[in-house]
């Protein structure tokens, strides 16, 4: 069964970046450390914090999320309703949210094509 695409599973995936989730000093500082209006210091970002969380999902609820991205990518949302009212750790302002979310899907769909080469191995 394909899962329909929702916007707020999008600030699930986020969360390590929250002010909310507080329990690593020396994770908050690394975050706060990359430029995140920067592609590949956000790539490296997504790569350490959330690459090792995204690829022990199901394969089901990893293509939910690029599917989510994809779609709402595809339709020009803006993704106000995303990071409305979600503190960050981030030292800057995201200028672009969409740029954002386009370098999260690239690295999502990296991680999952990795995790299914990994699963087909064993």
């Amino acid at each position: 069964m394909k899962l329909l695409p929702k916007l707020s599973i999008l600030r699930s995936l986020l969360f390590t970046y929250s002010i909310e989730n507080f329990d690593d000093p020396e994770r908050e500082r690394f975050i706060a450390s990359k430029n995140i209006n920067n592609n590949k210091e956000l790539a490296e970002l997504f790569d350490s914090l959330t690459k090792p969380e995204f690829i022990s999902y199901k394969k089901e609820n990893r293509e939910w999320y690029i599917n989510t991205l994809e779609h709402f990518l595809k339709i020009d949302e803006s993704f106000d309703s995303v990071f409305y009212l979600f503190d960050t750790y981030f030292d800057d302002e995201i200028i672009d949210q969409r740029q954002f979310m386009r370098t999260l899907l690239k690295c999502l769909t990296r991680y999952h094509a990795e995790a299914m080469q990994n699963e087909s191995k064993n």
